[in-house]
Parts: structure tokens; sequence; C-alpha cells
């Protein structure tokens, strides 16, 4: 593939308020016209058993399609990324956007839109407004945030009923989201004991407690997270030469619907269909292996998958199955290719923020592109000076879609046929890299606008300097060698 044509910077974009969505590219036409043609035909794109589907041998169950990956041949995994890449980055979407009002298939015009999360990494989904604005979120002394048992180790706190009192239900969706929430909560309930012990004064402690979790965590976002899946160099780039196409300047950052709609959806090809939750949890000691989601667990007080929106005895996680800590218990992801784990394709109600069909993921996704009249993949690549996949490439699917290719869809044909599913292509890395890079670059009170070039993470961490999820998660106390004292 060609390398970048152009040089410079684009023209800036019409500011778009925070609080709506706007888009990168807005004199790029829609990839396709919204009418019934077209919503049937994405609706049979994303259909299980269609083009998507890594067709799963699902009747194998959970413990064989993670021990014995030749079942799935088309479902890859990544030997470069961990199990936990995935949540951690359905972690960040949560931090930065939910759209709860627009329709699936329906043109609607992002300005029009409301995004219910702040457009920045600032961990709102965690801290809600504050504790004046969302006391239910705090203890008594409003600096603290709440935190319970649900066994063995922590839970989410929840109302009698079983709902997480937390600022974004999504992040009780399944297990694993649960419990990096649940992760932060304690990161930042030490962190506060932390200060305290070191005279911070009390009117200040939540505060600082909340800027010393919040810069750390945007230190793996930057150190960690966009190198895994843009790469380092398009990172490096980024950082070092600026940003061409995510330009919002000189009005505040907002999140565009080319990021929200398509390219930030391709994690949901790393999804496995099943994980091991942990390591002992089961009542007779043996680990909690299931489904991401099974709909025999509909129903069920304690589900045989790892939905959310259940407390019981094994619904913990155990963080070495996700995260690598040198003990040779880490899982991988998938690989980021147009391979969907068949697991996706039906969903729970209750895994989906609107509560209505269709359950296939696969098929929102692609419909997403309709809500937002979308430009193609095609064009997207060519306006940031790279030469387009070409039609043998692509699928020939008919409706033209070979030459205006949904976004979501030809990122993940780019990153299978130029980076082998490890990283994304070049069009999506980009896209990627530039959104997130900006949203901290527009944030004054991120570690990125106020000490770029001299704050270094000062939590403890395995290597000096440096900050990962790792040590993230032994900061909060929820690592292997916490859970074993």
């Amino acid at each position: 593939m060609a390398g970048p044509a152009i040089a410079g910077h684009g023209p800036a974009q019409a500011a778009t308020p925070s609080d709506r969505f706007g888009r990168m590219f807005p004199n790029l036409p829609p990839f396709i016209a919204a009418d019934s043609r077209s919503r049937a035909a994405l609706t049979d794109m994303g259909k299980r058993g269609g083009l998507l589907d890594a067709r799963d041998p699902l009747n194998e169950g959970p413990v064989r399609l993670i021990t014995n990956p030749e079942l799935s041949p088309r479902n890859r995994d990544n030997p470069f990324h961990t199990a936990g890449t995935t949540f951690f980055g359905q972690f960040l979407d949560h931090d930065m956007t939910f759209d709860t009002t627009s329709r699936l298939a329906v043109p609607t015009p992002p300005e029009s839109t409301p995004n219910t999360r702040t457009p920045a990494l600032d961990l709102d989904s965690v801290y809600g407004g504050g504790p004046v604005a969302s006391p239910s979120l705090y203890e008594s002394d409003r600096i603290k945030l709440r935190i319970e048992s649900g066994g063995q180790f922590e839970d989410l706190p929840r109302t009698a009923n079983g709902t997480a009192i937390i600022a974004d239900p999504r992040n009780d969706e399944n297990m694993i989201i649960a419990g990096l929430q649940a992760a932060m909560i304690l990161a930042h309930n030490r962190a506060v004991d932390h200060l305290r012990g070191q005279g911070v004064p009390t009117n200040q402690l939540f505060g600082q407690a909340r800027q010393l979790v919040t810069w750390h965590y945007q230190w793996i976002i930057v150190h960690e997270f966009l190198p895994q899946v843009a790469g380092f160099g398009v990172t490096q780039d980024i950082l070092a030469h600026g940003r061409r196409f995510y330009r919002p300047e000189p009005g505040p950052a907002s999140i565009p619907v080319e990021f929200q709609g398509a390219a930030y959806r391709f994690g949901h090809s790393m999804v496995r269909p099943s994980y091991r939750a942990n390591l002992a949890g089961n009542p007779d000691g043996t680990a909690f292996f299931g489904f991401i989601f099974d709909p025999a667990g509909e129903g069920q007080a304690d589900p045989v998958d790892l939905r959310g929106g259940r407390r019981a005895r094994r619904r913990f996680i155990d963080w070495q199955t996700f995260f690598d800590f040198g003990d040779g218990q880490v899982k991988p992801n998938k690989r980021i290719d147009r391979s969907i784990s068949t697991a996706l394709f039906n969903l729970p109600l209750g895994a989906i923020a609107s509560g209505d069909p269709p359950t296939s993921l696969p098929q929102r996704n692609l419909l997403r592109h309709l809500t937002w009249s979308l430009p193609s993949g095609q064009r997207i690549a060519t306006s940031m000076g790279w030469t387009s996949l070409t039609l043998d490439e692509l699928a020939h699917y008919g409706l033209g879609l070979e030459h205006n290719t949904p976004l979501w869809y030809y990122l993940l044909a780019e990153a299978e046929l130029i980076g082998d599913g490890i990283v994304l292509g070049p069009t999506g890395a980009r896209l990627i890299g530039e959104v997130f890079i900006g949203l901290l670059q527009l944030d004054s009170r991120s570690y990125l606008r106020a000490a770029p070039a001299n704050w270094r993470p000062t939590l403890p961490a395995q290597r000096p300097g440096s900050f990962k999820m790792t040590d993230l998660l032994r900061w909060a106390r929820v690592d292997p060698a916490s859970r074993a004292q």
C-alpha cells in the first residue's frame, strides 16, 4: 500500500459543542443511501452465519475454545495482545462517548445528538459528576468511592435488585468490564489513603486523588494501549508531528462519528467467544470458564456466561488471565480482522444500551453507518493520502459495496490484509490515534496538556518511570499477589 501522498495540516473543522457528536470528514458523502435495500444488505452482511461470522463451534464449550484454538481456524489468536486489551478498550469507550438518543439506520445529524459522557479521558464514567453532583457513588465522607463485596472479592455497589450503582450502566455489561470499574474504584480509594498519609489536607484529598489516578490511566492509554492497537510508530508520529485530520480547534473537543460509529468498533473483532474469568471461583475450587454471552444464561441468578448485572460468589475476575503478570496464565486476544466471534451475533438485550433488537452486534455496527451517513472506507483512506484497498481485497457483496465499503468493515479488512490482524492498518491507526491523542491534548486537565514534557508516573511500578495496566491492578490490590494474601 502506498504511503501518504499529502503533508501538512488539513482545514480546521467547524466547531461542534463538546456535548454533541461531530465529524472528521464533513465534506465526504455517505457511502450509500439509507433506503430499504441498503438496510437489508447491511443486515444480511451482519447476520449469524454470514460474511463476518467466525463460525466458532460453540457446541465445543467455553473451555475447549480457549485450550484448542485450532477448533476456530477463522478466528485467530493475536499473540501480541492479551485478552484484557479488549476490555480496557471498552472501558475507554465508555469514558468518552454514550449516545442514548439516535436510532439505528435512521439518518441523524451528529451535531443534534447529545453525548452524555464528557469527550475527555477523565474517568467521568467512574467519578460521575463528583461527590456533590453524584453522591450515590460515594461513601459518607464524599472522598472515597463506594465498593462492595460479591463473595470472595470486590463487586460494584448494587441496589436490592442487582442494578449497579455506577455512573455508566454499560460498565456492568459483562464481568470483565465490571471488574475494571471495581479496580478503578479501589485504585482511587487507595490513592486517598496514600495522599492522606502524605499530609494532604482533607479538603484537597478527593481532587488530588482523582488527578493521580486519572493521569496514570492516561499514561497507560498513550504508552501501552495505543502502541498495541495503532502501533508505536503511528503513536509517536502523532505526538511528535501533530494531528492532521482530527482538528476541532479552535472549538472544544467533540467525538467524531467516524470514530464513534465505526472506527473504534474495531475492538469487537478482538473479543474471544469465551474466557476464563478466574482460576478457582467455582464452588469446587475449579476455574470459572464461560462464553462472553450465552442464551442459556438468560434469567439465571448466577449465569453460566460472563454477562454482568449479577452478584454471586464466583463472579469476580482473576486478572492474570487478562494481563501478563509473568506467571504464564495470560490468554491472548483475537486478531483485528473480518472474523467476529459467533457469541456476539446473539447478545442479551440487557447488554444493549437501548434494550432493543437487532441482537447481532455486527448488524448493529453496520446499521450505525446509516444513522451517521458515514463516508466509505475508500474515501477516508484516499482523503488521508493512502491508496485504498482493491476490489479483489474486499467482498463483492453487491449494491456497489465493494466500491463504497462500510468504514467499520473496511478498517477490519485493512488491519487483516496489511497488519495481519496484529495491529490496525494505516487508515484505522491514524484515525484512532489522532482522536485519542487529540482528546488528551485538548483537555486542560490531562497530563499531556498540563505537564506534557516533564511528568512521569509516580505510583509504584515494575519498571520505574513507566506504568502499565499490571501496575494499576497491583496498586488497586486486585493482582494475583494481593489475592493470595
